[in-house]
């Protein structure tokens, strides 16, 4: 299917200022046009139909940091796998960190991702580059080949960049490429919430000493949103995210699902829950990823300190969030923008694909199609991902994603949905 009409659906574009009900016609990969209700463009050429009565159409969802695994841990996931469950979780585009084996720490290395990806990948896949040689935080990697190479950033993440000199260094560089560094600000990693903060300050002032550009990644305490605020205050390049599981769980969870509940860095307090939210909505983080962490089984069945940190996230992110909206905590507006233009702004600075950036007709473009009143049940079991690692099985959600559209296909689509050939 090359073309879809949508009729009768709400049309949410931040980016754009639209919220309307109304109809988009998309033919291989751009919208060509949309109107009114019930409409359709004159003399157009023959679409599939979708009657999106009660049902949201978004630019596709980005995310900024997951975890494919490949190469080397295709046990825990592949980019096969890990890009179909991305597709049923909305998103159109995601960022994979390097902490693969291999590490992407070559050109070699992110081309093998870049190539796996355009040929069994069915969402765009755009590689994370390594800070230091092997994650080992000795050496910096070549940073201005991998920028060559297109990569959207460097982070050695599941662990902090510990070495302050060639934090530094790889910040200065990353100046000149225009690139972030992309910190896991954890010192020691898993441990309290102090850490996190001493961590956070140190990249903050190095940011403002070189003009360089930190990304704090999966930020999880009031004091590390504290620090980031006063860092935008004051002008420094500093920009963050926070994760579904932060701003919708705490460490009772832990006591409810042990190991399923284990994350780096951990589940924090309910103040801290509130801090992420107030710093969403005031800016000073600028975006929800997801850190899709998928695992075996065997690597969670184990005692809590020994067990795999992560949470398989792309498939449950949305229905998750959507908690938040129907509580109250948050607009469905704010979550789109976070799940859309906040991550294709930064992936803009990128010169990266950047079909999340608006419902614009004649742009290539990538939409999510959801339903925020649908009610499911969360079924590891029958996740795309072959991470099945989550502390939200057997839970009901509202909200769901019902269809992905790709690179001029249909990522993914819900079988309840009827679709009448055109």
């Amino acid at each position: 299917m090359t073309a879809l009409l949508i009729q009768n659906a709400r049309l949410l574009d931040p980016a754009q200022g639209i919220d309307r009900v109304g109809s988009v016609l998309w033919r291989d990969g751009r919208i060509v046009w949309w109107g009114g209700v019930d409409g359709r463009p004159s003399g157009s050429l023959p679409a599939d139909v979708l009657d999106g009565m009660g049902l949201v159409v978004c630019p596709g969802f980005m995310d900024l940091h997951c975890h494919l695994r490949e190469p080397g841990f295709e046990a825990k996931e592949t980019i096969a796998s890990g890009t179909l469950a991305a597709a049923r979780g909305g998103f159109t585009t995601v960022c994979c960190m390097p902490n693969t084996n291999p590490p992407l720490d070559s050109v070699e290395a992110v081309e093998y991702v870049k190539t796996k990806a355009e040929a069994e990948g069915i969402v765009n896949v755009v590689p994370i580059a390594c800070v230091t040689k092997g994650r080992a935080g000795k050496e910096l990697v070549n940073m201005g080949a991998l920028a060559v190479a297109g990569v959207a950033g460097f982070s050695d993440d599941g662990d902090p960049v510990r070495d302050e000199n060639i934090m530094r260094r790889a910040l200065e560089t990353g100046k000149k490429l225009q690139l972030p560094i992309i910190d896991h600000c954890e010192e020691p990693v898993g441990g309290p919430p102090d850490g996190e903060v001493r961590m956070v300050e140190r990249d903050v002032r190095l940011a403002a000493e070189t003009g360089g550009w930190v990304h704090i990644a999966h930020v999880s305490v009031a004091g590390s949103v504290e620090v980031t605020r006063k860092a935008k205050q004051r002008g420094i390049r500093a920009t963050a995210e926070a994760t579904p599981h932060h701003v919708t769980l705490t460490q009772e969870a832990i006591g409810r699902c042990g190991t399923m509940a284990k994350v780096n860095p951990p589940l924090r307090t309910e103040s801290d829950r509130q801090a992420l939210l107030r710093g969403l909505k005031d800016g000073t983080i600028d975006i929800v990823a997801t850190d899709h962490a998928p695992h075996t089984a065997a690597d969670k069945q184990k005692d809590y300190s020994a067990a795999a940190a992560g949470i398989s996230g792309f498939e449950t992110a949305f229905g998750s969030l959507m908690t938040l909206v129907h509580r109250g905590e948050m607009a469905l507006e704010e979550l789109i923008a976070y799940l859309t233009i906040g991550p294709a702004t930064l992936l803009g600075r990128l010169q990266v694909p950047q079909s999340s950036m608006g419902l614009v007709v004649g742009r290539p473009v990538d939409i999510t199609v959801f339903d925020p009143e649908r009610e499911w049940v969360v079924d590891p079991d029958g996740f795309a991902s072959r991470g099945k690692n989550t502390p939200l099985a057997g839970m009901k959600l509202k909200g769901r994603v019902v269809a992905a559209l790709c690179r001029g296909k249909i990522a993914y689509i819900d079988r309840s949905l009827s679709i009448k050939k055109g």
